[in-house]
């Protein structure tokens, strides 16, 4: 049996069935990880969200930004003109897919493999115990009556930092904030949601959120996505998977049980960044 993760898809389903292929995976032994965002922008979100949803207990996603903005359209909360989440809404499978996708958890830790799969990033003062009871706080919300709630509530980039006193929305929308969409933070953990960009763009003091000195989670193996402009990254115990599938980059797989190995599959791509909506920070 062979573990892959792999990076955001964003509906580019063809590349994700040709890396695939090249990995030999098999869907009878095999188990594929997803660090979130297989929906939007891409051409075809209908086809990945009914691919992975039918590997069943074979593959496990965590949910990413986009993700959660295609339920908030699907609730009625966002207005959204792309077409490959118009033909989500338009399935006959679309109560069952939205779902199944509102039932996918923030994080995944796997203690026997050693690793623990996000969207983005966590904060610097939460361990993996901190991490895990935070992500059941926002999982056990989005899974019951107040999930349409919850989501009217997610959008906006405050609180900036961690406090174990936030309650209500506030403290449930920083921790989906950190989840899926953090890339920088200062060493007391304060975000900042605003830089896109790679390593060395950002304004002082911030910092990569895994480059934080003496990181809570800094003993974790960490396996995440949501950061295409990252580039390389030598930091022990991480391992960004979002190479930029969408923007003509190539879509990434990593070997985690045995011998670490990375797989990549160059992708032609048909778009080029550019401002992106608010779901996709």
């Amino acid at each position: 049996m062979a573990v892959y993760a792999i990076g955001d898809i964003q509906g580019c389903f063809d590349e994700l069935q040709a890396l695939l292929d090249k990995i030999g995976f098999d869907p009878a032994h095999d188990r594929l990880w997803f660090t979130g965002d297989l929906v939007n922008r891409g051409p075809k979100s209908l086809e990945t969200l009914r691919f992975v949803k039918s590997l069943g207990d074979r593959a496990v996603t965590v949910l990413g930004n986009h993700d959660l903005h295609l339920l908030a359209v699907a609730y009625g909360l966002k207005d959204d003109t792309a077409e490959d989440l118009d033909r989500i809404l338009a399935a006959p499978d679309r109560d069952e897919l939205i779902d199944w996708l509102r039932h996918r958890p923030l994080l995944h830790h796997d203690s026997e493999l050693g690793y623990t799969l996000v969207h983005a990033g966590l904060p610097p003062s939460w361990d993996l115990a901190k991490a895990q009871a935070l992500a059941g706080e926002v999982e056990s919300v989005l899974r019951g009556p107040d999930c349409r709630a919850f989501l009217e509530n997610m959008y906006g980039n405050e609180p900036e930092q961690w406090s174990d006193d936030l309650t209500g929305w506030d403290r449930l929308r920083f921790i989906v904030n950190c989840f899926t969409r953090m890339r920088f933070c200062d060493n007391d953990g304060r975000l900042e949601l605003q830089e896109k960009g790679p390593p060395g763009s950002q304004p002082a003091p911030y910092r990569p959120w895994f480059a934080v000195p003496n990181r809570a989670s800094a003993d974790l193996k960490i396996v995440f996505g949501h950061w295409s402009t990252l580039g390389p990254c030598a930091e022990p115990n991480v391992f960004p998977l979002d190479t930029g599938c969408l923007w003509g980059g190539s879509l990434t797989a990593l070997r985690l049980d045995g011998e670490r190995k990375r797989i990549t599959l160059p992708c032609p791509g048909a778009r080029r960044p550019g401002k992106p909506e608010a779901a996709a920070d």
